[in-house]
């Protein structure tokens, strides 16, 4: 299915959002609780799973809503349609401070695979299906499990993520160690495993957890700084509750404690 040509403009600094820009009869999806706000003439219509397959038959919807349920997503996504005969506008929010990131599928060979929380809206044909893993250490240690998210299309999407982004352009055999919870995304291309950190000191007190992603190039690799469990997890520690059942900070059996934790528990 081929996507619809959407123009869009990403707004603000550290709270960001994306304003698209829709002609007569376009569209685009996104996932629930992202809307910010809409001009009149835009219309809303929910979807069961992404809307973008080609099998209407009730199987093939149940398959495509089940693929998003196995994500940990709703059965359901919204989609907007342009109905007037003028251009008009509709804006989705980041729903935590960080930035929205533009991905053309077409530059990506049609496909990209993202932490499956990283997705926000997409032009209406794009599909958001999933990618299952194929080695069993980066399925159990991964943070993401299985299973992440594929973009595919041939259009816009857009992925939000938290603090400050980079962008790596790795080549061939180029390889890239990463915290897990700090990769946004990666084309295709990429090969992603899942590498045991090593030594006795680091693994029982560095406190970044057991293990960290290996990107090996070539392909286009998205990191953010500050992931969402990340910031959870401090601001629970900051919280009176949750400094009570602190071990404490930086002491050998707060480190004992968080043995296999990290900022991305598995």
């Amino acid at each position: 299915m081929e996507a619809h040509e959407i123009d869009y403009s990403i707004i603000g600094e550290e709270m960001q959002f994306v304003e698209i820009e829709l002609d007569p009869n376009e569209g685009v999806i996104s996932e629930a609780g992202s809307f910010m706000m809409m001009e009149e003439d835009i219309e809303m219509e929910t979807l069961f799973g992404d809307g973008s397959s080609q099998d209407n038959s009730i199987l093939g919807k149940i398959f495509g809503a089940g693929k998003r349920l196995l994500t940990g997503e709703s059965l359901f996504m919204t989609a907007y349609y342009n109905t007037g005969h003028g251009k008009k506008k509709v804006s989705f929010a980041s729903p935590y401070p960080g930035k929205i990131i533009p991905i053309n599928l077409k530059k990506f060979g049609g496909k990209f695979i993202c932490q499956k929380d990283a997705f926000l809206c997409a032009a209406k044909g794009v599909s958001i299906g999933i990618e299952f893993s194929k080695k069993l250490g980066r399925g159990l240690f991964g943070g993401e499990g299985f299973i992440m998210q594929k973009l595919e299309g041939d259009g816009m999407a857009f992925v939000h993520a938290g603090g400050t982004t980079a962008m790596r352009e790795l080549q061939v055999g180029e390889k890239l160690k990463v915290d897990t919870g700090c990769i946004i995304g990666f084309d295709s291309t990429v090969s992603y495993d899942i590498e045991f950190i090593g030594g006795i000191k680091n693994t029982l007190f560095g406190g970044e957890g057991l293990f960290f992603a290996s990107l090996t190039g070539p392909g286009t690799v998205y990191i953010q700084s500050l992931p969402f469990s990340r910031l959870a997890k401090r601001v629970w520690m900051a919280a009176p509750s949750g400094g009570v059942k602190q071990k404490g900070e930086g002491s050998v059996l707060g480190g004992l404690g968080d043995l296999l934790d990290g900022d991305n528990s598995f």
